[in-house]
């Protein structure tokens, strides 16, 4: 009868053994010791925040530190105006700022434009983009009056008049 029950039991199926007790072998719990790892962690990440704030506090220390026995300036130095960029200079260089101010104070004493030409000129350190503005301004100004030379006279002709007396005379040629 045993060899019929033994004949039913499908072989692929795992035996019951729970019965089977070996006192020298334990069972083991984990791979891995998760409270070695998390303690790592929290050790790691607490030397960090200490580190942070050490080197904090020195910057702060060093930098309220006044500084003795500061050497003068060389005087193979170059000033500021030596290391600009050989003119043209691209807009918002250092140097091209101060000649567009100069020229927008003389436009605003001689009293020309209107508001919103004052306006541009007024929040020169606030606003990025007053050099642009001033510029198309300016470029705006020679484009319809004529160029002007160094003691501000006007020569030339605006653009427009200009294309108005070279349509005339490819009139006159046609004729």
């Amino acid at each position: 009868m045993s060899s019929e029950q033994d004949r039913k039991v499908h072989t692929t199926e795992t035996p019951d053994t729970s019965h089977i007790k070996n006192i020298d072998v334990t069972h083991e719990v984990s791979d891995v010791y998760i409270g070695g790892i998390a303690k790592f962690v929290i050790g790691l990440f607490v030397l960090i925040v200490v580190s942070f704030v050490l080197m904090w506090a020195m910057f702060r220390m060093l930098q309220s530190q006044p500084v003795e026995g500061e050497k003068p300036r060389s005087p193979m130095a170059r000033s500021d105006q030596e290391r600009l960029p050989p003119e043209p200079r691209l807009q918002s260089a250092p140097g091209f700022g101060e000649e567009l101010e100069k020229s927008a104070a003389k436009e605003k004493e001689s009293g020309g434009g209107n508001s919103k030409q004052n306006t541009a000129n007024a929040p020169v350190g606030k606003d990025p983009l007053w050099e642009i503005r001033v510029v198309r301004r300016q470029w705006d100004d020679v484009l319809q009056n004529g160029p002007t030379d160094a003691s501000g006279q006007r020569y030339g002709m605006p653009i427009e008049q200009a294309k108005q007396e070279v349509l005339k005379q490819l009139a006159a040629q046609k004729k």
